[in-house]
């Protein structure tokens, strides 16, 4: 097996076989090994943590309390597969932690967030701008929700088993944050061509 810098990207260029055993080194405290874990998934849980809480500041913070996590429970991680479905969870859990912590908002039924001011229709980057907002403004649970099926394209029962709710809950919710998301942003934009699947 090659050493873990000459591959550069870390975990995900080895077979299934390699990346179990880099977890075992890992999990036995071989620092090396850790950090090509690291590498293989930091992008991975930054990117769903600076989606979340739109701070990138937050998202490093919460990045690193997920692999503090990690590390203090190396030895109950079973496969590659289970550290990709443990990670997301840790970090959707730090993320939601963070939200409260940072917003001390009451929850509000999805049809009661206020959306922004309609600004200029200018270009179509600005539907992509307004579209992240909009979903900034999404409860914590429905944010997770449409965040890991549309930024993480996780399937249904991913996101299910990520969210520990069962797979008609994340239908029904992903179904009522769309149709909250579709629209608020038709309102916004004052146009119904603009449709979210």
């Amino acid at each position: 097996m090659k050493g873990l810098a000459e591959r550069g990207n870390g975990v995900r260029d080895g077979t299934r076989e390699e990346r179990q055993a880099i977890l075992r080194r890992a999990a036995t405290g071989d620092a090396a090994a850790f950090e090509a874990i690291v590498r293989e998934h930091q992008s991975m849980v930054f990117s769903l943590a600076c989606y979340f809480l739109h701070d990138p500041g937050r998202a490093e913070e919460i990045a690193q309390e997920a692999f503090l996590r990690l590390y203090q429970n190396l030895g109950r991680i079973e496969s590659p597969e289970h550290l990709v479905q443990w990670l997301r969870q840790v970090t959707w859990r730090c993320a939601i932690d963070e939200s409260r912590r940072s917003t001390h908002q009451p929850s509000v039924a999805l049809e009661d967030v206020a959306e922004p001011a309609a600004e200029d229709r200018a270009a179509d980057l600005l539907v992509n701008h307004r579209l992240r907002t909009l979903v900034a403004s999404l409860p914590p649970r429905a944010r997770m929700m449409v965040i890991l099926r549309f930024q993480e394209d996780l399937s249904l029962a991913e996101i299910a088993e990520v969210m520990k709710v069962p797979v008609n809950t994340v239908k029904s919710g992903l179904s009522r944050a769309l149709s909250v998301l579709r629209e608020k942003l038709t309102r916004v934009l004052g146009e119904s061509e603009y449709e979210i699947a």
